[in-house]
């Protein structure tokens, strides 16, 4: 817990902190990627580097994580970080490294804010680092550990058994373990990392949900190729997966993570989703089936159009599977392969959405957004709708508790 001493200092100090934390934020990536290039080297997302979307979650981060300690001095908010964790696992974050990052963070933040950081005040920020540091290697170890890899250690090869193309722009992998041993556990809705050296020699890691039952040998992947829009730049990893794997090559996957799972209780489902969010939806629904469920399961869907929404046949038919399901598509553009489907936007009118649901949602964050105030008026209560974001949570810390 926060001693009283350093929640009074940081109380006092966070709204300035707070403010400058764009810039604190983009300083520190510089200076530590200047000095330790080789973070960049397969551990940070070079993409969104570039279009500031990893500082932007590291200030919302810390905010957060000082806030939640303000609100409940007494608690430490571990529920708040199992998302970083989940994400830092995929990625093989260890220990040591939060050393590199406490001292080029608190480097930034003495250029920034100069004499305002007396050394009471930097102590008491080093308590709140060191508590959300603490906190986020306590999980970490303990998904290390129930996934059964050594940490930073979850890196595998697997064999691409098959491609299919899905949409214009989708492509799925089905893959296999090149080592022979058995794939490792995983949970619907879950994602891997995938690991891939770029032409310039650098390797970067993209996380991609488990678009199959993750129960079986065989695990599926399905890569959107990302398109830059608005300045930022197009998705080389998934660029180069597109137009380079093929069935017999080999990927190096980690092992599955994510705290998003699908839940073992018979309540009602809703699975929700826009666009590539579909494909956590899919591997949940493809575990249900395979088990045999027989809950309430309300697919509901958006996306551009009928050709254009990723696995759509087969969410038909897993639904089909299953005695209580049933979907809902709505369509920017509309088809003739889809005559049941909406035209526009989700807007959830008309459709019965049980209060005691439990939601999943994927998709853009405004979307995820919209249709979370729409579960919330339906009587879906918060602590039963989950989340999952595609690359750095942005969104604002608490809103989905």
């Amino acid at each position: 817990m926060l001693s009283a001493e350093s929640a009074a200092l940081v109380k006092a100090t966070l709204p300035a902190v707070a403010e400058a934390l764009d810039e604190i934020t983009t300083r520190f990536y510089a200076a530590m990627f200047r000095d330790r290039p080789e973070l960049l080297d397969g551990m940070f997302n070079r993409g969104n580097q570039a279009g500031g979307t990893q500082r932007r979650a590291l200030a919302g981060a810390i905010t957060g994580f000082a806030t939640a300690l303000l609100a409940e001095p007494g608690t430490r908010p571990d529920a708040l970080l199992a998302r970083i964790a989940h994400k830092h696992t995929a990625v093989g974050v260890t220990d040591d490294q939060y050393t590199i990052v406490h001292k080029y963070l608190f480097g930034a933040i003495a250029e920034v804010l100069g004499d305002a950081v007396t050394p009471e005040v930097a102590a008491a920020w080093d308590e709140v680092y060191w508590l959300m540091a603490g906190a986020l290697i306590a999980q970490e170890a303990r998904i290390y550990q129930e996934a059964g890899v050594a940490p930073g250690g979850t890196w595998r090869p697997w064999t691409v058994v098959e491609r299919r193309e899905e949409t214009s722009d989708v492509v799925s992998f089905l893959l296999r373990p090149a080592d022979g041993r058995p794939a490792p556990a995983a949970k619907a809705g879950q994602y891997v990392s995938v690991r891939t050296r770029m032409p310039d020699g650098v390797h970067q890691l993209r996380q991609y949900s488990l678009s199959s039952d993750p129960g079986e040998d065989l695990r599926r992947i399905t890569v959107k190729r990302v398109t830059g829009t608005d300045g930022a730049p197009d998705g080389e990893v998934s660029d180069l997966l597109h137009r380079t794997v093929r069935p017999g090559d080999e990927l190096t996957l980690s092992a599955p993570f994510g705290d998003v799972v699908l839940d073992e209780a018979d309540t009602p489902l809703v699975l929700v989703s826009a666009g590539i969010g579909c494909t956590p939806m899919v591997g949940m629904l493809a575990r249900l089936a395979a088990t045999g469920s027989t809950r309430d399961v309300l697919v509901l869907h958006a996306d551009v159009s009928p050709d254009e929404h990723a696995l759509r046949a087969e969410t038909h038919e897993l639904t089909g599977l299953l005695p209580r399901a049933r979907t809902v598509f709505w369509y920017e553009r509309p088809g003739a392969a889809e005559p049941a489907a909406r035209a526009g936007l989700m807007d959830l009118d008309g459709v019965d959405v049980p209060a005691d649901a439990t939601a999943y949602l994927c998709g853009p964050l405004p979307f995820m957004r919209a249709i979370r105030t729409r579960l919330l008026d339906a009587g879906v209560s918060p602590r039963r709708i989950r989340y999952e974001v595609f690359g750095p949570d942005l969104w604002l810390p608490g809103t989905a508790e």
